[in-house]
C-alpha cells in the first residue's frame, strides 16, 4: 500500500450525495429508489439529520418476510436506527476499522449529524488496490 493511499480521507473515497428518504416513506418507494440508483441501501433522514439506514436485506427480512404491506409500511418501521457513521475528515483506515468491528459493508459519512456520503467496502477496496478482485467486482455496474 502506498503512503498516499494510507493518508486518504473518507471524503476522498466516499460516494457523495447519498439517496435519502424521510421516515414516513413507504417501503415500495424505497425499493423503487434502490432499483433506480442501483444501490442496496438508503438513508432515513428527518429534517436533514440522519435517523436510520435501510438495506435491501432489511426490507426483505423485516418487511416481506413479515408479510407487511409494502405500499403502507413506513421505512421507519424496518430501518436500523443504531447506525455506525464516520466523519468525512477521518482517515479511510478508520472506516475500514469501523466496518470490521461492526461487521458492516457500508457506513454513512457525516458532517455532524448530517449525511453527506456513503463509503462501502468496495469504495475502500478500489482506493487501496484498484487491481484486487474485490475492486474489480465493486467497479462492475449494479445488477438490474
Amino acid at each position: 500500500m502506498t503512503q498516499h493511499a494510507m493518508a486518504q480521507k473518507v471524503n476522498e473515497v466516499m460516494t457523495p450525495v447519498p439517496v435519502t428518504v424521510p421516515p414516513d416513506t413507504p417501503l415500495a418507494r424505497v425499493g423503487e429508489l434502490m432499483r433506480e440508483h442501483g444501490i442496496g441501501d438508503v438513508l432515513v433522514v428527518d429534517e436533514g439529520r440522519l435517523r436510520g439506514l435501510v438495506t435491501d436485506r432489511d426490507i426483505v427480512v423485516r418487511g416481506v418476510a413479515m408479510r407487511r404491506d409494502m405500499a403502507s409500511t413506513a421505512v421507519a418501521d424496518v430501518c436500523s436506527t443504531n447506525v455506525i457513521t464516520v466523519p468525512a475528515g477521518e482517515d479511510a483506515d478508520t472506516a475500514v476499522r469501523l466496518m470490521s468491528e461492526h461487521a458492516v459493508r457500508r457506513v454513512p459519512v457525516v458532517d455532524g449529524d448530517r449525511p453527506i456520503g456513503m463509503v462501502s467496502i468496495g469504495d475502500l477496496a478500489i482506493q487501496r488496490d484498484d487491481h484486487s478482485v474485490l475492486a474489480d467486482i465493486s467497479a462492475e455496474p449494479p445488477n438490474r
